[in-house]
């Protein structure tokens, strides 16, 4: 009987997923944590996409174009929820090109592509078995902008990155606390319904399960753990949950609580550090001043501003994520096209001295 159960528990431990004991990630040595960062320290340059249905309205609602983020036009022009889900209707990209987009990385030399899948309007860029409040709800129904990346990152040998938002203003766990003397809500700080927390969680843990097996997500990049419900050791639970699920995946520190959680990477944004930091670190900016796509944001950085950026933040051993965003068409402006490429020549003329 004891060589049986021998036996028996040999066979199990080939079979993938199985283990008798459970494999602690958050305190892997750091020599496995090195190694598993190794293609990421290499990269040092990659490209940032925020695009959802915000895309088509270009920071302007029924003439409201205040607040400076254009992917925040729901929380600027203070949009019920109920009004604006309806923009699924009218959302129509058609001229969004993964491969164009990955190829115009490639050119502008950088190695890793992140793409907003959910931001905090809660629509997904996926088709999601968890919600119909994705692109096949929309006039898209058919496409997969997240599978076409995926793949065209695969052909041209980019690293693929997944953004995901924790807060969601789309998902009945979560409402917008309003003050009745201004009439004006607190979008970045949605209140958590106590008995919906567990479900909810248990839905960013089933969407993040598909992005990892449906497109084999390279990075998860978390926002929003700013949420005053979205506590330290939630982010731990889901850091854990990511690496049994893959465990060579990389993941960003607002998966948890960002000012004490540095694993994997800690994540600045709109600025960069004066000197080199203890941890990895991943410094993400825009282009112009929005990071989604702002018709009426003409305030572009000069490709000598992104070069001088590119290079400060490697010489202190941080990689550099500069954001594009599509229009709603789909398109790439064709302003960031002309800064991405002259900044790829420079580059390649630094790289050939």
């Amino acid at each position: 009987m004891k060589n049986y159960l021998v036996l028996l528990l040999l066979l199990l431990s080939a079979i993938p997923g199985f283990s008798q004991e459970k494999k602690d990630y958050l305190n892997e040595t750091s020599e496995d944590f090195d190694q598993r960062m190794q293609w990421f320290t290499d990269a040092r340059y990659g490209m940032f996409i925020h695009f959802g249905l915000y895309s088509q309205l270009g920071g302007v609602y029924k003439g409201d174009d205040s607040g400076r983020y254009a992917e925040w036009i729901q929380a600027n022009a203070q949009i019920p929820r109920e009004e604006y889900v309806q923009l699924i209707d009218t959302w129509s990209p058609k001229k969004f090109n993964a491969d164009k987009i990955v190829k115009l990385a490639k050119k502008a030399g950088m190695k890793y592509l992140v793409i907003t899948t959910k931001h905090h309007e809660g629509f997904c860029l996926w088709n999601s078995k968890f919600t119909d409040y994705d692109i096949s709800g929309s006039p898209m129904k058919g496409r997969d902008f997240i599978k076409e990346l995926s793949e065209a990152c695969k052909k041209q040998n980019i690293r693929f990155g997944t953004y995901y938002s924790i807060i969601d203003w789309n998902h009945p766990s979560q409402y917008v606390p309003f003050d009745k003397e201004t009439g004006k809500g607190d979008w970045g700080q949605p209140l958590m319904r106590p008995e919906k927390k567990q479900e909810y969680v248990q839905y960013m843990k089933d969407q993040v399960k598909e992005l990892i097996e449906n497109y084999d997500t390279d990075i998860l990049w978390f926002d929003g753990d700013w949420a005053k419900w979205w506590t330290l050791e939630d982010g731990r639970d889901l850091y854990q949950y990511i690496r049994e699920l893959k465990p060579e995946i990389i993941i960003n520190n607002r998966v948890s609580k960002r000012e004490h959680f540095k694993k994997d990477f800690g994540t600045p944004e709109q600025f960069h550090p004066d000197e080199s930091l203890k941890h990895y670190w991943e410094a993400c900016y825009t282009m112009n001043d929005s990071w989604g796509f702002k018709v009426k944001d003409k305030d572009w950085k000069t490709p000598e501003e992104i070069f001088e950026k590119l290079i400060d933040i490697n010489g202190k051993g941080g990689n550099f994520l500069l954001n594009i965003g599509p229009d709603g068409n789909g398109d790439v402006p064709k302003e960031s096209i002309r800064i991405l490429l002259d900044v790829g020549k420079k580059l390649q003329e630094l790289e050939s001295k």
